[in-house]
């Protein structure tokens, strides 16, 4: 392909050529003889050579517009492809490969539309919006396979009719039960009064005769069932998960598996992931005869829940209240029940504590969970400077 920069000074001599050639024959208009090459011989019968004006001016001309139309050309083409209108906004089909897509709860058409797109299933993301609007699809979450390069109305069968719907909802590690049950009543479409109702009557899930709820027993973690389940089957499903995760860390005797959970909430609340043995360890110690802490955990996150909140800062007076149940500052041993539903993690590590020597720990930096240890009362006070130095840090984090 010839360039602009290779046309052009080809055209401007040539025009410069024409317009010497029309200067000549300006001065002959004008009554001035032409000049005689001084190589012409004297006597020669050849004739003079003839200017033809209007045949030069139509070949300039016509370079000119050859000019102008290759330009146009080049800039038509630069302008398409800047716009997008030589991109492919289809595949053929049928595709190859196997490409696994999960779609959250909540997700619109565009959204999965723009990951289709981007994992090269389908070509263009307006096109397959348009399959699946002409396919009169629906959003489901779950997880759908497609090919490399779909086409995009066979991608969108796929996502609108292939897939059963299903009932999905995802409880954090560390949620309360009153949390998780609404979680699961949104996602369900259930009546929330009927899970309170399961909630209230935990024994009829096997549940010790200690439990007075459902509370630690809900396990935390991404569920995908099928529409239609009832409530009952529904916390059936999660009570058997957290009942197999004790029987699986040895812990089988449902007294002790209630215990347990107790230890693996606070553990869950109070420690960072890396934290939890070491955690676990502490509490126990602090349960055996010790000169320091008389029986009691101590644990902030007992007395907030008990008190119905989620601070993190208690006040001395809350930290004294005898009549919150769950204050481990004037209660001794453990709280009355688990403080919310622990993960496998924590599950494991009060079955297994890391053994070892401390009997206080605390949270220095809340927004890494970096977790300090100690043995005595002095090493944990230093301690407790260093999270109160991290509070004046960051304002409004320790509230």
């Amino acid at each position: 392909m010839t360039s602009k920069s290779q046309i052009r000074p080809g055209a401007a001599n040539l025009l410069s050529a024409v317009g010497r050639r029309r200067a000549s024959d300006a001065g002959r208009a004008s009554g001035e003889p032409a000049a005689v090459p001084a190589s012409r011989p004297s006597g020669s019968k050849r004739p003079p050579r003839r200017s033809r004006p209007l045949r030069n001016a139509a070949i300039a001309m016509g370079v000119v517009i050859a000019l102008v139309v290759a330009g146009s050309v080049l800039t038509a083409l630069a302008l398409r492809s800047a716009l997008g209108m030589d991109k492919v906004t289809d595949y053929s089909g049928p595709g190859t490969g196997e490409v696994v897509v999960t779609v959250p709860p909540g997700t619109g058409t565009l959204e999965v539309a723009q990951e289709l797109q981007q994992d090269g299933v389908v070509a263009d993301a307006n096109t397959f919006v348009q399959a699946f609007a002409d396919a009169n699809g629906k959003i489901h979450p779950g997880d759908f396979t497609f090919k490399k390069q779909m086409k995009s109305s066979d991608a969108a069968s796929i996502l609108a009719g292939n897939t059963a719907p299903v009932i999905y909802f995802a409880l954090s590690a560390g949620m309360r039960v009153t949390d998780s049950l609404a979680t699961i009543a949104q996602a369900a479409g259930l009546n929330p009064n009927d899970l309170n109702a399961l909630n209230s009557q935990p024994q009829q899930f096997g549940l010790p005769p200690q439990a007075k709820s459902l509370e630690g027993y809900l396990a935390p973690g991404e569920y995908k069932l099928p529409v239609g389940t009832s409530a009952k089957d529904i916390v059936s499903k999660l009570v058997s998960t957290t009942l197999d995760e004790l029987k699986a860390d040895g812990i089988t005797d449902p007294t002790k598996q209630y215990q347990d959970l107790i230890v693996a909430s606070i553990v869950q609340a109070e420690g960072g992931r890396a934290d939890y043995g070491n955690v676990a360890g502490a509490i126990y110690n602090r349960l055996k005869p010790n000169d320091q802490t008389n029986g009691l955990v101590q644990s902030d996150a007992t007395v907030t829940y008990g008190l119905g909140t989620k601070t993190v800062q208690l006040t001395d007076a809350q930290k004294a209240d005898a009549s919150n149940p769950y204050n481990t500052y004037v209660h001794p041993g453990l709280p009355p029940g688990p403080i919310g539903s622990p993960g496998a993690k924590a599950v494991a590590a009060a079955a297994h504590p890391t053994a070892n020597n401390y009997l206080y720990w605390v949270t220095v930096n809340l927004d890494t969970g970096e977790t300090k240890f100690a043995s005595t009362y002095a090493e944990h006070q230093a301690n407790v400077a260093q999270y109160q130095q991290w509070c004046t840090a960051n304002p409004g984090k320790c509230q």
